[in-house]
């Protein structure tokens, strides 16, 4: 890939209108601000509820992170931290969103089909409440400070592998 390629795919998975469910795309929201300290390496993409629709979009990616709300049993407000294998298992975990296709489910058919990313990571907030209504619960909103940090370094640990030594 060339030095001005997208490296690094931001995808912010939910539905705002589902309370805790739209915990990924608050997140997404946050690392934007960042992004200008990024460049043009790293794209965000607004996933919402568009489930394996949004599997050519991740396709052989080189890197991949997702930010969602994942249940995995926590309690609620946990942030989930998962990487390749646990990422990549996130099916396997049941984990449940409000919508269709969601992190666990869409990383299982890339890797079906062969076009899972190099590198995937998923961040997110064990939801406290899945139901109809706008804004998260306290749980979840006191866990995206620590959510976006998490995000934030896996951004800066992908940024500093890509950097280049001077010849």
């Amino acid at each position: 890939m060339t030095s001005g390629s997208v490296e690094l795919l931001v995808l912010g998975l939910g539905n705002p209108l589902l309370g805790d469910d739209g915990a990924g795309l608050l997140l997404l929201d946050e690392l934007q601000r960042d992004a200008a300290g990024w460049g043009a390496r790293v794209e965000f993409l607004d996933g919402g509820t568009q489930g394996l629709m949004l599997l050519d979009r991740v396709a052989g990616r080189p890197t991949l992170l997702i930010l969602d709300a994942v249940a995995l049993g926590g309690a609620p407000g946990t942030v989930h931290v998962l990487r390749d294998v646990e990422a990549l298992g996130l099916d396997s975990h049941h984990s449940q969103t409000a919508h269709e296709g969601n992190a666990g489910e869409l990383l299982a058919a890339a890797l079906l089909l062969g076009e899972c990313p190099g590198q995937v990571f998923v961040v997110g907030i064990e939801p406290a409440q899945v139901k109809t209504g706008i804004g998260v619960s306290e749980p979840v909103r006191a866990a995206l400070p620590a959510a976006a940090a998490a995000a934030r370094g896996i951004v800066e640990e992908v940024m500093a592998g890509l950097a280049q030594p001077a010849s």
